[in-house]
Order: C-alpha cells, then sequence, then structure tokens
C-alpha cells in the first residue's frame, strides 16, 4: 500500500493507494530541491547578481517614488522575506523615497486586511502604503496602447506615474500563460477589466500553446510582453518556491530576462513524463492555490494532461472560500451540459469575453471529457454538484466512487501537487 503525502488547505493529508492500482506518482524535482542557502540568502544573492539590469540600489538613486507591485492573497509569495529585504535595500541608498506597494488582483477580489497581515506581516501593513488595484475601477486606469491582440491596453495610473516601477513575484507552471511571474504582474495584475478579458478570449484560451509551460508563440504571453513593456516595468525579483512555500531559488533584474533565466529553472524541476491513468488523483498545492473552485481549475489541467478517454479526477481542494467568482460559477451552474458551456463560448468575440469567461471554458473542456470528484471538507457540496461535478468529503470516499465506475482495477496516476508540474 503506498502512502503519498496530499497538500490540502493549510495542512497535508496522507492518502493511501494500492500497489497494483498505482501506475506513477508525479512530483516536481521542486519539493526535493534542498538549496545550500536560506531563504534570505537565496533572495539577497538574486539582487547581488541582477540579469540583464543594473543593481535596484542603483535604480532607486536620485528617485522621489516608486511603486513595488505584489502578489494578492491567490498567491503564494512569501513576501514576509522579500518585501523586507527590497525595501531595506531600497531605503538604505533612498531613505526618503516615497514607495507605494501595489497589490496585483488581476481580475480578482481586494484582498482583506486580516489576508495583508498574513501575507505581509503586521509590521509592513502598519507601516507601508498598501494599494489594492481594482481591474473595474475606471478612473484609476490609463489607457496605455494597442495590445498584439488587438486589445485596448488600461493599466494601473499609480504604476503609470510613478518615476520607477518594479515587482515582486514567483515562477511556476501557469496553466494558460505558460508560467507565472514576470509580466503577469502588469497583465492581468495591475490591467483593467477591459484588457483583462481581452487577453482572456476564448480564442486564446483553445491556442494549442496556451498551455502549461510553452511560452514560444503562446498569444496570452505576447500580449503580456507587451504590457509589461508599456508599463516600463523596470526590475523583478521573482522566486521559486518547494511544497512548503519556502524559497528554493530567486532571480531579479530585467523583467523579461531574469523571467526567462527562472522560467528556464523551474521548466527543468517541473517536467515529469506523463503516466497515463483511469482515475488521475491531484491537489492545487495546499493554501492559498486552492482556496476556491476557480483556482483548482489548475491542478485539474495537469490530471486532464494524464487522463484516460473517460477517467475520472479527484481533485483533492479546500475550496473554503467558495466559487472564487460569481459568472464562472453561474456560467456553469445555469449551463445544461459542459458540453453547452463550450459551445457558447468559443462563438464569443474578443470583445464581448465576459468575466472569468476563460476558467468556466477550461472546466468545461475537462468536464466535457471527464468525470471530476471534488474532494472538500469546506465548501458547500451543493456548489460543486451545481457546477457538473461530484462531491466527496474524504479522499476514501471520492476513491470509493472512482472504482465504481472505473472498476477495482483501475490504474491511478497520482499528482500531489498539480500546479507544480509540466506533463511532457
Amino acid at each position: 500500500m503506498a502512502k503519498i503525502k496530499i497538500p490540502y488547505h493549510k495542512e497535508f493529508w496522507e492518502i493511501e493507494v494500492e500497489d497494483r492500482n498505482l501506475m506513477g506518482v508525479l512530483e516536481s524535482k521542486a519539493h526535493h530541491f534542498k538549496p545550500d542557502l536560506s531563504q534570505e540568502e537565496i533572495v539577497k544573492k538574486a539582487l547581488d547578481h541582477p540579469i540583464g539590469s543594473l543593481p535596484i540600489e542603483t535604480l532607486v538613486k536620485g528617485k522621489k517614488n516608486m511603486v513595488i507591485i505584489t502578489s494578492d492573497h491567490t498567491r503564494p509569495v512569501p513576501s514576509k522575506i522579500t518585501l523586507p529585504i527590497l525595501l531595506e535595500r531600497i531605503r538604505g541608498v533612498n531613505p526618503t523615497i516615497d514607495i507605494k506597494i501595489l497589490i496585483a488582483t488581476g481580475f480578482h477580489r481586494p484582498t482583506t486586511q486580516e489576508e495583508m497581515i498574513h501575507k505581509f506581516g503586521k509590521e509592513i501593513v502598519e507601516n507601508e502604503n498598501i494599494i489594492n488595484h481594482i481591474s473595474q475601477d475606471q478612473e484609476n486606469l490609463v489607457e496605455v496602447g494597442i495590445l498584439p491582440s488587438g486589445g485596448k491596453l488600461w493599466l494601473n495610473r499609480l504604476a503609470m506615474e510613478t518615476e520607477l516601477l518594479i515587482a515582486e513575484g514567483f515562477i511556476e507552471p501557469h496553466f494558460f500563460a505558460g508560467f507565472s511571474g514576470g509580466r503577469k504582474s502588469i497583465l492581468p495584475g495591475i490591467a483593467g477589466a477591459q484588457t483583462v478579458l481581452a487577453n482572456h478570449c476564448s480564442k486564446f484560451i483553445a491556442n494549442e500553446y496556451a498551455r502549461t509551460g510553452i511560452l514560444e508563440e503562446n498569444p496570452i504571453h505576447r500580449d503580456m510582453l507587451y504590457a509589461a513593456e508599456k508599463a516600463k516595468l523596470a526590475f523583478i525579483l521573482n522566486v521559486v518556491i518547494d511544497a512548503e512555500k519556502k524559497i528554493i531559488h530567486a532571480f531579479s533584474g530585467d523583467s523579461q530576462l531574469a523571467h526567462e533565466e527562472g522560467c528556464s529553472f523551474v521548466k527543468n524541476l517541473s517536467k515529469v513524463n506523463k503516466v497515463n491513468g483511469d482515475i488521475v488523483i491531484t491537489s492545487n498545492g495546499g493554501y492559498p492555490l486552492d482556496q476556491n473552485i476557480y483556482q483548482s481549475v489548475k491542478g485539474m489541467t495537469a490530471a486532464e494532461a494524464c487522463c484516460k478517454d473517460g477517467a475520472v479526477i479527484i481533485m483533492i481542494a479546500a475550496c473554503n472560500d467558495g466559487h472564487g467568482g460569481e459568472s464562472f460559477y453561474e456560467n456553469m451552474a445555469q449551463a445544461e451540459s459542459p458540453k453547452a458551456v463550450l459551445e457558447k463560448v468559443l462563438k464569443v468575440p474578443m470583445e464581448e469575453t465576459a468575466p472569468d469567461q476563460w476558467e468556466f471554458q477550461i472546466l468545461a473542456r475537462i468536464l466535457n471529457e471527464y468525470k471530476v470528484i471534488m474532494v472538500t471538507d469546506l465548501c458547500n457540496p451543493e456548489m460543486i454538484k451545481n457546477m457538473h461535478m461530484e462531491h466527496a468529503y474524504s479522499f476514501e470516499e471520492a476513491l470509493d466512487r472512482a472504482y465504481q465506475i472505473k472498476g477495482r482495477d483501475a490504474k491511478i496516476t497520482v499528482i500531489p501537487d498539480g500546479v507544480s508540474v509540466i506533463i511532457a
């Protein structure tokens, strides 16, 4: 009997799968990577050796003001470590500079005070000027160009009017942007709703290059690079984390060059060979990425890549914050079937992209081919069932149901952290 640890909310579950059924356990090598330096030392070393850029200390000299973009409550960026180091270095050479910290909420809800304290620490929240980006707040947006895709580029006014714009974030595989980090701090991070909708249109989401681990020829990535250039994103600090959300590597410097080097590192760690299963078990990496159904679609795409025809996906995700998007929920719940969702969404032109459309498009794509059993004891089961999925309170309950569907001899693939792997 194989025992496998699966991240769930703020803990780990240990699940058991019989050896005769288990075909493979697919894990990123990042989870077993042992750095020689402490997390703080890794960040400082990256800042000491920027890629394709002058050091941050040089960039801030003589500046009166700057904006630091940071990730929101849905991203496990270890800002309690990174931000204090950045702030110390900046103020070490420019103690009077006016610093605003802009939370890249993208199309998400604002980050709450409690979530800020959890993410940044009480000292930073009480002493720094932290602002939530609101993508629908048109008064605080500026139109700065036309994306390669044809959509209008609206960006946060604070970011566009500051003397120096930098960003912190983390790099992991991303299910349609290829990788997170770098340019994603700008688009969707601090972009207007209209811009996010254009970039996440159904045509792009359906594109064969808009997939995990792919940057080249990815139309979504192309728009994002343009947005970062127009925003004059001068410097990034991006980290790579393991299953415990600890920093194992960091990259700083030019927003494109440093990001590309970071993506190469992550790709080498994350790439795993496909093992197809009748039942595929996965997660969304635990908190904060598994706090709603919306985010959990990401982990499902890793399972999707390993499914045999008619497979069952067991998705272990807390979803304690519910569905994660009203439009996402309504478009799934009100549809007759996932196929109906797909047929409808693929006819929607770019300029009419609906909020959360990309997420329900991908979920419908998965559900049109496979059955999904969502495992959680922290979310309303009726919500999950309304979205054309099954619900189980425990892994054992879900596995029993999957065996009923696929038979006791079903072959099982386990992906402990679905958002950390690139299936080859």
